[in-house]
């Protein structure tokens, strides 16, 4: 009896050891494991899903190496100050802003990000100006008196409305009741009534359109008038875009301008951190391609297009090692 007490008690001391044993080696294993923090926009957007599933393929992919997490975010200008401070790793931003901010204009007049580095491009995002069809807005003039989301501070949309309006003739602060909504919040007030329209930057298609558009009728206006042509003539960051018949339900074509989405960091984060993201993104870009309808069109080539800040030393090797550049 006592030999077999302490015979159990040995196999369970063994067992104490083993676990033990274990939990040090998972400790060490996430240890090494490199969290890396990508910020997106409203959770209705597809910033927010560029960041969640990039990260998602590099979870999948990097063999245990990172930890990766896409959260949503405030935009444009909240990513690319966030990354220039060390709280986020990557961010995405509009290629204009990226511009902007590399170059010292609009939000950061005379202080340009001298850490920003560009990683690669995305999607064309779309300047739409969405109204419900009863609003009685027929053109972007129409705006004066109504009530219109013009986006939430520190987003991109928000500077493409306050570009987009005064070629107009309309005054953001004096012509219209301006809100700064998110973009979730902004399309349900659109269908609720409390909003007549709302400027929205964005890859097509996009739930933050095709929602309101399930519940109320809506109209997307042209914006192609000469004053946008001049206005984006000297601006390498705008296209011109056009848009056909049923892009979202019971919407006619439309033309507009557009800018792209570009994957922003800093040149503090590790070269070989930001390697391995563009090339585990790269070399996976078919099933990234298959998650959501607005990547689709992504080709690796394209990808360089648009990027405004200076390349990261990370991105360039990866890119030479291909012949992208």
């Amino acid at each position: 009896m006592i030999h077999y007490r302490k015979s159990i008690l040995s196999v369970a001391a063994a067992a104490v050891v083993a676990i033990g044993g274990m939990s040090l080696h998972a400790t060490e294993a996430s240890a090494q494991q490199r969290d890396i923090l990508i910020g997106g926009g409203s959770v209705t957007g597809v910033y927010y899903q560029v960041a969640l599933q990039t990260c998602q393929i590099m979870n999948k992919h990097s063999g245990g190496k990172y930890n990766c997490v896409g959260r949503p975010a405030l935009g444009s200008v909240f990513n690319i100050n966030a990354v220039n401070r060390g709280l986020l790793d990557f961010g995405v931003a509009q290629s204009d802003r990226n511009w902007q901010a590399a170059n010292g204009t609009a939000d950061w007049d005379g202080k340009p990000v001298e850490n920003l580095r560009s990683v690669f491009s995305a999607h064309p995002e779309a300047v739409l100006l969405v109204t419900r069809a009863d609003a009685g807005i027929k053109s972007v003039g129409d705006l004066k008196g109504k009530t219109v989301n013009i986006g939430n501070p520190g987003s991109g949309q928000r500077g493409n409305s306050m570009d987009l309006l005064p070629l107009y003739g309309i005054d953001p602060d004096k012509d219209i009741k301006a809100e700064g909504l998110q973009q979730g919040e902004a399309s349900r007030a659109l269908v609720d009534k409390k909003i007549d329209a709302f400027v929205y930057t964005v890859g097509m298609p996009s739930a933050a359109i095709e929602e309101p558009a399930n519940s109320t009728e809506i109209d997307i206006l042209d914006i192609n008038s000469d004053a946008i042509k001049k206005f984006i003539s000297d601006k390498p960051y705008y296209v011109l875009a056009q848009y056909p018949d049923g892009i979202v339900k019971g919407v006619d074509a439309f033309e507009t301008y557009a800018v792209k989405a570009t994957v922003v960091t800093s040149a503090d984060v590790e070269d070989q951190v930001v390697y391995d993201f563009v090339k585990t993104v790269f070399e996976n870009l078919e099933e990234l391609k298959g998650t959501h309808a607005a990547f689709r069109i992504l080709k690796a080539e394209d990808m360089l297009g648009g990027l405004s800040a200076p390349l990261h030393p990370g991105a360039i090797k990866y890119y030479k090692e291909k012949g992208l550049m």
